[in-house]
């Protein structure tokens, strides 16, 4: 039987400067304390409003982009850290490598995945599945990228944000196409990632001009209008797009 991870309330003393190391990125401070507490590496440190995060969430948290990401994780590494690990009490089952993708964090991306981390860890927020969907979806587009380089399996929406013309057509022109509702939702997709290209042939190929996103209930002109994309705002408009219900 596996046993429980501890758990710290955040406001304890050794969570208040666990925290603190993680957050400035400070590997000795980190260091003395992962020797004097073995075990500190797979703790939990639970908010008062409920949710608990791992050390390398509290690393990995908004906003990211901490300082000495390959030594945190390293000493987290040779303490016994679990890099695959999810969030404990939270809607989502993300690890930390969905929380670097969420934060364009780059370095932690690459740190955590020469670490061990799996790139296809299911859990995202996003649609429960691995870290290239959170990064697509919040518009991460630097970690979207580096996922990709390092061998993310992608789908059709990711190679549509993208602008991975190659695997779009591939995809697109076999003897199963994809139903239209991919299609649609790949085309929002390329709009929202300002792939012009893709956006034209995923219309070409029955993508529907106004499909509403069911998250936001955003339409394509919507969601390229708010990433500022100027192109393909201009394009849309001139096929007579729509704008529906925004975001707040």
């Amino acid at each position: 039987m596996t046993k429980d991870p501890r758990t710290l309330r955040s406001d304890e003393p050794l969570a208040v400067e666990l925290t603190a190391a993680l957050k400035q990125g400070e590997v000795e401070r980190l260091s003395r304390l992962l020797a004097g507490d073995p075990g500190l590496a797979l703790c939990v440190v639970e908010e008062p409003k409920g949710g608990g995060r791992t050390p390398l969430h509290l690393f990995a948290d908004w906003p990211g982009h901490h300082p000495n990401a390959a030594a945190i994780v390293g000493a987290l590494a040779a303490a016994g850290a679990d890099f695959d690990a999810p969030a404990v009490g939270m809607w989502h089952r993300e690890a930390p490598l969905h929380w670097a993708a969420s934060n364009d964090d780059v370095a932690l991306i690459d740190a955590l995945l020469d670490a061990g981390a799996d790139i296809e860890r299911r859990g995202s927020s996003i649609d429960g599945g691995p870290p290239l969907s959170c990064a697509v979806g919040y518009g991460q587009w630097a970690a979207a990228r580096r996922l990709v380089e390092r061998g993310a399996r992608t789908l059709l929406w990711h190679e549509a944000a993208l602008g991975l013309m190659p695997a779009i057509m591939r995809r697109v022109e076999a003897d199963s196409a994809p139903r239209p509702e991919e299609m649609s939702g790949a085309f929002w997709n390329a709009c929202h990632g300002g792939q012009l290209a893709a956006a034209q042939y995923l219309l070409a190929h029955a993508a529907d001009l106004n499909w509403s996103a069911p998250w936001s209930g955003q339409t394509p002109l919507d969601i390229a209008e708010q990433a500022g994309r100027s192109d393909v705002v201009a394009w849309l408009i001139g096929k007579g797009a729509s704008r529906g219900k925004k975001s707040p």
